[in-house]
């Protein structure tokens, strides 16, 4: 099967669809699928990544007509099984859709969180008109919606989309540690939230919430890591914890590959406050590092309290001080328990092989050549 996946480019953080859709493709060209990702910019040490240059036009539109001539011809030469465009709001994710209109080849969509209510209120105004005029028209065709969580599915089904829904996770990556268990003095213990610092993530509501916290457990730390992208989001968390004079929390520089790992390992409890996820792939990688999570739901992780691997608190100040003040009561040993769930839950439940496998299976009934997956909603 020979497979085309489109997306934007690839984050300088590696995580997210930077990480998520980069894995999938590896590991569908394990399964001996012919697969290749078209996106701008670099191809790194992948060969199956073809990357074009950005055109003329705004930077954040990513224009780049290379990209569409090159899926334009593919396409025209019908030797493409499947396209799949991961990710919404930019020209890489148009292009698509206009090429596989009203040609033969199944169009799948991972709208990747782009389709939330959050997402849809937020933005420039250009949104407005983007929707309607270019974005909306170009996969209204699509065979299939693929969607990370049942949260996403109905943000597919609000916004009008009759089409099946694939529901398939994001799968992780396992890290792999010289010890069994964490190392740490019983005098310092971290709470760690890492990520994008973007008002989405709900930091702000963090940092009040720790203000209520900070002097009833004063052997815990915040630490606060991420890419400050224009700096505005970083100034305003910074004059948050002026206003209330917060002690020991730390706005540290982001963290790649083995340091980042290194940080999930080191810290007692990860937080994660969103607004809005489709996925939360920091989640997951902490969870791998054997960390217990207290993530809102804003994001799709419900299955951290059914798995004894975290809490899963409402979306707000209130409800996440809640949670964190049963998560810090605990003793080091009952938090390590919890994080070993989660990391026996990514294990059995995220591996990429299934994720792939999955997909795989979603693409053959598209294509007429297998039965219906369970996890293909129709309705």
């Amino acid at each position: 099967m020979r497979l085309i996946h489109t997306m934007p480019d690839i984050g300088a953080e590696a995580a997210g669809p930077s990480y998520s859709v980069v894995r999938l493709c590896e590991a569908l060209n394990t399964l001996q699928q012919e697969t290749t990702l078209a996106l701008i910019g670099s191809a790194g040490s992948n060969p199956f990544i073809k990357p074009f240059s950005r055109g003329f036009g705004p930077e954040r539109l990513g224009c780049s007509p290379s990209m569409r001539r090159w899926l334009n011809q593919e396409i025209a030469s019908c030797s493409v099984d499947i396209v799949h465009n991961h990710s919404l709001w930019m020209m890489p994710n148009v292009y698509p859709g206009w090429a596989t209109k009203g040609a033969p080849i199944p169009y799948v969509v991972s709208p990747r969180g782009t389709l939330s209510q959050w997402a849809m209120r937020s933005g420039s105004g250009i949104k407005k008109a983007f929707w309607p005029l270019i974005q909306k028209p170009s996969i209204k065709h699509a065979a299939c919606f693929h969607a990370t969580a049942y949260s996403e599915y109905e943000d597919i089904r609000r916004i009008g989309f009759k089409q099946p829904i694939t529901l398939i996770p994001n799968g992780i990556d396992l890290p792999v540690f010289s010890e069994s268990l964490k190392a740490r003095a019983d005098s310092e213990r971290t709470l760690l939230f890492l990520g994008r610092l973007h008002p989405v993530k709900g930091i702000d509501y963090l940092l009040q919430a720790w203000s209520q916290l900070q002097d009833v457990f004063p052997e815990w730390k915040l630490r606060i890591v991420g890419p400050e992208g224009d700096g505005q989001y970083l100034r305003h968390l910074k004059s948050i914890s002026v206003q209330f004079d917060l002690k020991r929390v730390s706005f540290d520089a982001p963290l790649y590959g083995d340091s980042k790992f290194e940080a999930y390992r080191a810290a007692d409890l990860y937080v994660l406050p969103s607004h809005s996820e489709n996925f939360g792939m920091t989640v997951a990688e902490a969870l791998a590092s054997g960390t217990p999570a207290v993530v809102s739901k804003g994001a799709p992780w419900q299955g951290l309290e059914q798995k004894a691997a975290g809490w899963w608190p409402g979306v707000g100040e209130k409800p996440l001080v809640e949670a964190l003040r049963s998560a810090m009561a605990l003793p080091p040993e009952q938090l390590q328990a919890m994080g070993q769930n989660g990391r026996a839950w990514m294990e059995e439940e995220f591996a990429w092989s299934g994720v792939a496998k999955s997909m795989l299976d979603t693409y053959r009934w598209l294509l007429g050549r297998g039965d219906k997956p369970d996890y293909v909603l129709i309705d």
